[in-house]
Order: structure tokens, then sequence, then C-alpha cells
């Protein structure tokens, strides 16, 4: 009996012994934060390829975008989404726990920065849970970002309750939505620029 549960024993050792290290070093990476600065910087390196870039094709449907909600900015302002009506959105879908939406960000905010605010309206629109608003400010602050960041009052329309983050939407002037895209994209290229310019 002994011997049996011996061999059992030497033979689970066996298997697990190639695992150990590799799991050991991830949990060391884990633990001390380096695992997601790995992961931000490769994110950055794939962005920088052009492999991401944002897609500028039309969805197969173009959807009416949903002006009927409001948003809260960093300062606790309410503002009716309708007030921007008949400009051109860039709505963005993110989280500062979401390591794919720090990774693009950097490329939102230089679109941001070169683009004519009074013909688009950027819509940084955070899901953390409300009572993590001094996170997100600090997350905005420490990261230099100067577009303009909101949390939803209330529920999101449902064409915005996505299913993965960061998703990003554009609305064109007549509200419809003309690029939808999910996932890790570089939105700073002439493509992008070009369709945020209004005819």
């Amino acid at each position: 009996m002994e011997k049996t549960s011996l061999s059992r024993l030497e033979r689970l050792w066996r298997t697990a012994r190639p695992w150990l290290l590799p799991l050991a070093l991830v949990l060391v990476l884990r633990i001390t934060g380096a695992l997601a600065v790995i992961s931000q910087l490769s994110g950055s390196l794939l962005l920088r390829t052009g492999l991401l870039n944002a897609s500028t094709d039309a969805p197969a449907v173009m959807h009416p975008f949903p002006y009927e909600f409001r948003l809260r900015d960093l300062e606790g302002q309410v503002v009716d989404v309708s007030r921007w009506k008949g400009k051109m959105l860039f709505v963005n879908i993110w989280a500062t726990w979401c390591g794919p939406c720090r990774v693009e960000m950097p490329s939102i905010e230089a679109l941001y920065r070169g683009a004519d605010s009074s013909k688009v309206e950027f819509l940084m629109i955070s899901v953390d849970d409300e009572a993590d608003l001094g996170k997100i400010k600090s997350f905005v602050s420490d990261k230099g970002f100067s577009f303009p960041v909101y949390q939803p009052v209330g529920s999101l329309p449902e064409l915005l309750k996505v299913r993965s983050i960061p998703s990003t939407f554009i609305v064109d002037t007549d509200g419809k939505v003309i690029v939808r895209e999910s996932g890790l994209a570089n939105y700073d290229t002439d493509a992008v620029k070009a369709l945020l310019r209004p005819r």
C-alpha cells in the first residue's frame, strides 16, 4: 500500500515538475505588477506595427445612435448626450482595469488633440464602478490625458452595452454609427482622421 502511494506521488511529481518554474515565474510577475507592464509594452509595440489600425469600414448595418441617455463628467456635471446631435461622435467604452484600453488610449489622445472640437465630440465612457471616481481621475491625470471622460448616469443604451472592452463607435452627423470596433486598436491614423472630418 505504501509503495503504491509513493509511486503515485512520484508520478505526480514528475508530471508537475516541468510546470512549476513557469507557474512560479507568472505568479511572481503577477504579484509584483510586472505582468501588467509587460502586457502593456507588448500591446504598445503591436500597435506600432500597424496591424491593429482601426477599421474605417462601415458596419453591415448602420444603426442609429441612441442619444437619449446621460453622462456624468469627472467634476460631477451631468450632461444629456442629445446635446451633441449633429456633431460627429467618437465614443469609447473603457475601464481603468482593462489592459487593452490602457494600451490604445495614447492613440485616442493623439487623435483627440488633432480633431476639430467644434465638429467632433469625444465621449470616453468609463464603466468602472461609480465608487471608483477617484481612481479614474488619478489614472487620467497620471497619464496626462486631456480628452473628456465620463461615467454613465444609470444604464447605457443597449447599443453601448458591449460584451468586451475597449469598444469604440464613430457616429456621423446624421446620427448613424459608421464605425464599430471591438478590442484594442490604433486610432491615430490618416483614415480615422479623414473620417472625423465632416463633409
